[in-house]
């Protein structure tokens, strides 16, 4: 239920727009009353930590299918799109790409984490915290962005196929460090941060000559 909502709340954040409404139209098939009230309390709780309003929906018999639409808003001419990215700008992402991928490796048996790393990494794959705050900030400063859903590489394509230009990342300044040293193995680690998706952190351009992020909300590669 969380992440359900949370994926969407995720677009908004990588315009730099408020979320402020949700509907759901849902499929279901015979009812499972337990299973409707844990999807519930996840949805509701992505919704209250974000200050979405639920505003309707509708529901109907047949395969499971979840499809909430999520309305925002942001100023005129604010939004930060995919296509804004120009030459000599610099590149950023969020947070720490590929520990969802790396929970997904241990739910697979691919991976065998331990305590902590093994917590965090599930968390992120099965509750991810969409960077709302971040979004907003970067309003005016990020001349492109999106969301790493599909992995940090494949998703950086997006952005320089709509903004017509290229990119140099420094292997040296991904944070594979603490990837490696939660699953133990290098190139899982490369993998999962360059490949891993469903992180939903922010990657994006600014200017080189702007003031960068707080160093804790964003690294520069």
């Amino acid at each position: 239920g969380w992440k359900a909502l949370a994926v969407n709340v995720s677009d908004l954040a990588a315009m730099g727009a408020q979320p402020r409404w949700v509907v759901l139209a849902a499929s279901l098939p015979a009812p499972d009353e337990a299973w409707i009230a844990a999807f519930a309390r996840g949805f509701f709780a992505c919704s209250e930590a974000f200050g979405i309003d639920v505003i309707g929906g509708d529901t109907t018999r047949g395969p499971l299918n979840l499809c909430p639409t999520i309305f925002g808003e942001v100023p005129v001419g604010s939004a930060v799109t995919r296509a804004g990215a120009r030459p000599g700008d610099d590149l950023w992402v969020s947070g720490a790409p590929g520990r969802a991928a790396l929970g997904l490796a241990q739910l697979r048996g691919e991976a065998t984490l331990a305590g902590a790393d093994r917590a965090d990494c599930l968390a992120a794959l099965q509750r991810p915290q969409p960077r709302v705050a971040l979004g907003l900030a970067l309003r005016g400063l990020a001349s492109a962005m999106l969301d790493v859903s599909d992995g940090l590489l494949g998703d950086l394509g997006h952005i320089l196929e709509q903004s017509a230009v290229g990119a140099v990342i420094s292997e040296e300044a991904l944070p594979l460090a603490p990837l490696q040293a939660a699953c133990g193995d290098a190139t899982l680690a490369f993998r999962a941060c360059t490949a891993g998706g469903d992180d939903y952190e922010l990657l994006f351009t600014a200017p080189a000559a702007a003031p960068p992020p707080a160093p804790e909300a964003a690294l520069k590669i």
